[in-house]
């Protein structure tokens, strides 16, 4: 199964595509789709679209995992990065992907195994999940790849029950 995690935002969209087959993860590509500030929102969010619409045709990813928005005190910045995880979430859906969800708790507890994780821990188990060398920059990569790791444990869980019942 062939994933894409993306990390949503405006300014930096994370995405990592990593394949899972026989618990087993491999790294297709990873990196980031970057926006210039001063641009009209409309126009970034057009290219974020683009550029995410181009991902998607390249590696045709069979699921695309998506940070759910997590709200804290800046409303302007919620909104716009929302804006950004919308584009994102219609490329995949106009592609005909099924989009899965995941909190911020969700991906630290899948990658991490404890739901209160700071970020260099999960840095930490992505790049040791994945064997890579180093751990991926921006944090947003990173990010990506850990929404993921996490939509196959997930998976990987599902299809267990699945099976049992």
């Amino acid at each position: 199964m062939i994933i894409l995690g993306i990390d949503p935002g405006i300014a930096i969209v994370g995405y990592g595509i990593i394949n899972y087959e026989g618990n087993k993860f491999s790294v297709i590509d990873y990196g980031a789709i970057t926006t210039p500030a001063g641009v009209p929102l409309p126009k970034r969010l057009k290219m974020l679209y683009e550029d995410m619409s181009r991902l998607i045709g390249m590696y045709k990813p069979d699921v695309i995992s998506i940070e759910e928005l997590f709200f804290n005190t800046n409303v302007k910045t919620a909104i716009t990065v929302g804006h950004g995880r919308g584009v994102a979430v219609l490329a995949g859906a106009n592609a005909g992907l099924e989009v899965f969800e995941y909190t911020p708790l969700q991906v630290k507890q899948a990658v991490v195994g404890y739901g209160r994780a700071q970020k260099a821990q999960i840095q930490q188990m992505v790049k040791a999940i994945l064997c890579l060398d180093k751990i991926p920059k921006p944090d947003d990569v990173a990010d990506a790849l850990a929404v993921a790791v996490c939509h196959a444990h997930s998976h990987r869980f599902n299809e267990e029950l699945r099976m049992k019942n």
